[in-house]
């Protein structure tokens, strides 16, 4: 039967034919989706205009109007009707036997119905009262009756809409935050309700009544298609229960699945994730052009009064190499070329989420468009600009999700695809497979100061449950594709292995300490044997809690963290050996002594700057060099201050520390005094690399004490507003008395920032220590640094003197 037989059957029939109709159209197979969602909505116009007809004989002035989503035609099959009885207040006896003669027939064929009877002025009244009635108001469509009484409302509606947007915008988002709090977010939920969850089918409709206010627009890109999906399923859901509802229940969900034809209940829940996630996106992206659109509209006319009626400037905030924060975004440099720079979206994302801002839809998207691939491995920035991404904390997540909605987070991870909306039936989770992986490394940043490799921990923080996107033992297959990914995002061959033992171990500690007996030898032998190193189990540690914490509230708790500190400390015991040895010197190369042979002869500094192709000690190359960045070389006659003075002039000059070592270097026979050697990679923030011969000026200066280089950073600071940011975890300084004889070890670890090692530098000058030698490395966002230190006199520090320098060197830098 094709629709215009339905239509006339129910034309034919009245109500009794309608609900022949009805069922006829909802159990034909070869009909669904929007085309059957419209041709129900049609047939209940011609059934309803019967009525209207029947019952308004000789009434002139009313119409009948869809409202909600019956007005913008998409009735699913137990959806209510919205329909406003309009009319000009002329003959309200015959408009209420009107009215008599519509709802009862709805009402006598079970349907629900949500009614109303208004002239134009009183609809207009209560919807500038009723935020929700106003928002049905936006979707009015004509059914039966005066069609010009109809569109007069519609117009009136809107021109009041786009007259009180500015206030009524910030009251619908208010409404859809606090819809959110109740009933949580769509892409997550294992009984989602379609309809009110955020990213469901509400915010779609609220992304409609910004778009008619004219003040923002969403990205609609895909959104149209994620609104069909959500209804598609709200449909099948109907007709699974033969209820009007719309949560998603467990029961359901296999039948759902089967009458949309897909393979199985998670291939449900992915579509719906999916199509959520892309409506959370649009949201997110709208509501923030709204707010930027308003705070804009409030502030331009003060500007305008005080530049004189001029046009304001847009400020623009550099933040790294390419990219700057403008409105309150992070968006490209105007001199910014992505199609030439392939490090530029992960330079960007960790740039927005260190400062906490969000990544601009209009950069994500040219980003998406124009960059090129990275090389494989990945260059030395890219892996550290990733890690600086995943160590910034919950500003990590909104970021990633920009990046992963413009498909870039699958180019740069191509087994992220697997992971994508992947549901976890287990009620202890509270996120999908990749949410819950974003989580691990938020957890994880807060656990950086515990551990001497926080890259490694929050790589496998990424990457431990990698393996739930293939079949088998999730921790096997994980093992298998986190070597991958490690070694094709440039880690050398010993890291890649811990970051793979990580992954395949990630579930041991938790489930040994919880079902073993750790009394038992052999159960901390076996452990201590999976894991093989003091370092591996301070990361596997650290992991485990991040991902417990990640996982949800019945993973963890003090009982559980009790019993995994209990095996983690035995399994150290078994672990622990004599205490090292100090490192060997390693012989200077010939331009090390090149450079310390005339400092020597000059009694000045002298350094070199050149590219750094070579891969570090321990990493094999792989095809052609890559810079890795600009190596530093200066050689200073031995005198204090060095270290600040140093650190100083690099942070003037905005370069950022990589890898340093300091270290004395013996001078040849017949040459009196000792010379510092300091060993740096260094990269710009932002901009071109400073002249060697500038740079030596001003260390020159910073060491006769005629620059003031504290006082030239806090000026640079001073000038710009601050931001946000991250907050990080403190920094944490520790004394190791048996890591060397013949000094003191001082490990600090903490975020990195422009000056930190010029303010280390000079908080261990003023505790009067030497520094004889030092161990510099910047990973991500972090800074894990040694000092090998020893009092005036060159021998190691008292216990009690070494712990206070460390008390004193936190708190300064937690100042």
């Amino acid at each position: 039967m094709t629709g215009t037989d339905v239509q006339k059957e129910a034309e034919d029939s009245g109500p009794s034919g309608y609900a022949a109709a009805r069922l006829r159209l909802l159990t034909e197979e070869a009909r669904s989706g929007p085309p059957r969602r419209a041709a129900l909505a049609e047939l209940t116009d011609e059934w309803l205009t019967g009525l209207f007809a029947a019952g308004s004989e000789g009434l002139r002035g009313a119409s009948l109007v869809a409202v909600g989503g019956y007005g913008r035609g998409e009735l699913s099959p137990r959806s209510d009707l919205d329909l406003l009885l309009l009319h000009d207040g002329s003959d309200t006896k015959a408009v209420a036997a009107l009215a008599d003669r519509l709802w009862y027939p709805v009402w006598d064929l079970g349907l629900d119905l949500d009614h109303s009877v208004r002239t134009p002025a009183e609809a207009r009244k209560t919807a500038g009262e009723d935020l929700k009635v106003q928002l049905g108001l936006l979707d009015a469509r004509h059914i039966a009756g005066d069609l010009g009484l109809t569109s007069s409302l519609r117009t009136a509606v809107l021109a009041d809409w786009r007259n009180q947007a500015p206030k009524r915008l910030p009251e619908l988002q208010e409404l859809c935050a606090e819809r959110a709090e109740r009933q949580g977010e769509l892409q997550y939920l294992l009984e989602p309700d379609l309809k009110e969850a955020r990213g469901g089918l509400r915010d779609a409709t609220a992304l409609r009544a910004v778009a008619a206010s004219w003040l923002a627009d969403a990205p609609r890109e895909g959104l149209a298609d994620a609104r069909r999906r959500l209804l598609d399923v709200r449909d099948a859901l109907h007709l699974a229960t033969g209820r009007a509802t719309d949560r998603l229940a467990l029961q359901e969900q296999d039948q759902v699945a089967a009458e949309l034809g897909l393979l199985d209940a998670d291939a449900l829940l992915r579509q719906v994730y999916e199509a959520a996630r892309l409506v959370s996106y649009a949201s997110d992206v709208t509501w923030r052009e709204m707010g930027r659109v308003l705070r804009s509209r409030a502030v331009r006319p003060r500007l305008r009064a005080m530049l004189g009626g001029g046009k304001p400037t847009t400020e623009r905030s550099p933040l790294a190499e390419g990219v700057v924060e403008q409105d309150g975004e992070v968006v490209l440099a105007r001199a910014a070329r992505p199609e030439r720079d392939p490090v530029l979206p992960l330079r960007a994302a960790a740039a927005a989420a260190q400062a906490g801002l969000p990544l601009s839809l209009h950069a994500v998207r040219r980003l998406a468009a124009t960059v090129r691939p990275l090389p494989t491995p990945w260059p030395a920035e890219a892996r550290e600009q990733l890690v600086t991404l995943l160590g910034s904390g919950r500003p990590t997540i909104e970021v990633w999700e920009a990046l992963e909605a413009e498909g870039l987070i699958t180019r740069l991870l191509p087994d992220w695809e697997r992971v994508r909306c992947r549901p976890q039936r287990n009620a202890v989770h509270l996120w999908t497979v990749d949410r819950h992986l974003i989580e691990t490394a938020v957890r994880a940043s807060e656990f950086t100061r515990r551990v001497s490799r926080p890259d490694l921990l929050l790589v496998a923080a990424l990457l431990h449950d990698i393996g739930k996107g293939w079949p088998g033992d999730h921790s096997v297959a994980g093992e298998i594709i986190a070597k991958d990914v490690a070694a094709r995002i440039g880690f050398d061959r010993h890291d890649v292995s811990v970051i793979a033992a990580l992954v395949r171990h990630h579930l041991l500690l938790i489930d040994t300490a919880t079902r073993r007996d750790l009394e038992d030898p052999a159960t901390v032998r076996s452990v201590a044997e999976a894991v093989g190193s003091q370092g591996t189990l301070e990361l596997l540690h650290a992991l485990t809690e991040a991902d417990a914490l990640a996982t949800g509230p019945a993973a963890w708790s003090s009982w559980r963290g009790s019993l995994v500190a209990d095996l983690v400390k035995r399994v150290s015991a078994v672990l622990a050996g004599d205490a090292p040895d100090d490192p060997e010197e390693a012989a200077p190369t010939a331009e090390q002594e090149r450079l310390a042979l005339e400092a020597a002869a000059t009694g000045s500094p002298v350094l070199s700057l050149r590219a750094q192709t070579e891969p570090p000690a321990g990493q094999e190359p792989s095809g052609d060099p890559e810079p890795l960045g600009v190596e530093l070389l200066i050689a200073v006659p031995d005198q204090p201050g060095v270290l600040p003075a140093v650190a100083g002039v690099l942070a003037m000059h905005r370069l950022t520390v990589r890898t340093a070592e300091l270290r004395s270097v013996h001078l040849p026979d017949g040459l009196d005094g000792s010379v510092l050697l300091l060993d740096w990679r260094v990269a710009a923030e932002y901009g071109s690399l400073p002249q060697a011969a500038r740079l030596r000026a001003d260390l020159v200066r910073a060491l006769d004490g005629s620059l003031d280089i504290a006082g030239r950073l806090a000026e640079r600071d001073a000038a710009y507003p601050r931001r946000r940011g991250v907050i990080a975890p403190a920094a944490r300084v520790s004394v190791h008395p048996a890591a060397s004889r013949l000094a003191t070890v001082i490990e600090v670890r903490s975020q990195d920032a422009p000056g930190l090692l010029f303010r280390i530098g000079r908080a261990l000058e003023d505790a009067t220590v030497r520094v004889r030698s030092a161990h510099v490395s910047t990973l991500g966002a972090n800074a894990v640094d040694a000092f090998y230190v020893t009092g005036p006199e060159g021998a190691p520090l008292p216990g009690d003197e070494a712990a206070s320098v460390a008390r004193k060197l936190e708190e300064t830098l937690r100042g």
